[in-house]
């Protein structure tokens, strides 16, 4: 393997919380605009907001390779946030309610910063809006449940996506928040699952790459019981087209008495359907009971076939 597409990791420090993450995968001709990519799941900061740096306090171009920085494996990056957005995430990171609703994140704000003062009336209404998306965003990632509710109570948007098509359900799949994915489901997120980012990836699906089986768990069955809500019986076959336990309603009498009915459930299940709940299984409750009948009735019969004979053996001899 060349030195090219040699895989290995590097730590980005970002430095208005002090967290550090570690991105793995990386290779030299790996471009920066490619690692905020990766840093947008998992740092969980959108990528517009991110400025890298390498050593010194210049910021990395887009465009650039990690090779042209002379980046290597173990190297430490470091991520800052532009001054406008800093206070609103380092309050999301650390879970403090009331300084977020301070900062800027409902339309009826009197929040203020050096650019919303030039802002027209729907400018600075959607500005309100962007801060507020990218507060439940951030507080996704970090499992800030309490203020996941309170900014949706506020008119939050669950289905806006950053710009590179990732919804706060993608990114608290990804971290695996089992808590906020419920709360995102419970809100409407659930058309998400299958809303692919800008890479072809479904919520769904990161949650299974990253290894968070739980959330993919979840995802799975929310997705599974919507379709089945609206599955509607099939009335189009035929009688040809039915299995036995199709085609007879369970209220006919033969269903409803006798050990044959109870044979019957059992032999007509599909090829490796598990029986061992069945009437007559050895673990049924109700195995001895139909035991007993059977064997009483073959007894009953075998002592009625002596009697009829011995009738038929009296009738010949006289």
């Amino acid at each position: 393997m060349s030195n090219a597409t040699k895989e290995f990791s590097v730590d980005v420090l970002l430095k208005e919380t002090n967290e550090v993450f570690t991105v793995k995968n990386v290779t030299v001709q790996m471009t920066v605009e490619t690692l905020k990519v990766n840093l947008e799941i998992i740092a969980g900061i959108p990528k517009p907001l991110q400025r890298l740096m390498y050593l010194d306090e210049g910021d990395m171009e887009d465009n650039s390779t990690l090779q042209h920085h002379d980046i290597v494996s173990g190297a430490k990056i470091t991520m800052k946030i532009w001054r406008t957005w800093m206070h609103l995430i380092q309050a999301c990171v650390k879970g403090e309610l009331r300084e977020v609703m301070k900062l800027g994140v409902t339309p009826d704000s009197e929040y203020q910063d050096p650019n919303s003062n030039f802002m027209g009336k729907e400018r600075r209404i959607d500005w309100f809006f962007e801060r507020q998306s990218v507060a439940l965003y951030v507080s996704a990632h970090r499992g800030r449940v309490d203020i996941m509710k309170k900014l949706i109570s506020k008119g939050a948007d669950v289905s806006k996506a950053t710009k590179c098509g990732r919804t706060a359900l993608h990114v608290a799949a990804a971290s695996g928040r089992d808590a906020c994915v419920d709360l995102l489901l419970s809100y409407g997120a659930g058309e998400l699952i299958k809303s692919e980012d800008n890479f072809g990836k479904t919520p769904l699906l990161l949650a299974s790459e990253w290894g968070h089986k739980s959330s993919e768990r979840r995802l799975f069955l929310f997705q599974w019981q919507v379709r089945a809500s609206q599955m509607k019986a099939d009335v189009s076959k035929s009688d040809k087209d039915l299995m036995a336990h199709q085609m007879f309603d369970s209220s006919l009498k033969t269903h409803l008495q006798g050990c044959q009915s109870q044979l019957y459930f059992s032999n007509v299940l599909p090829p490796q359907e598990f029986e061992g709940t069945a009437l007559e299984s050895k673990h049924s409750k109700h195995y001895h009971k139909i035991l007993q009948s059977e064997l009483k009735r073959e007894k009953n019969s075998k002592k009625n076939g002596a009697i009829k004979s011995k009738a038929k053996r009296k009738v010949r001899l006289s």
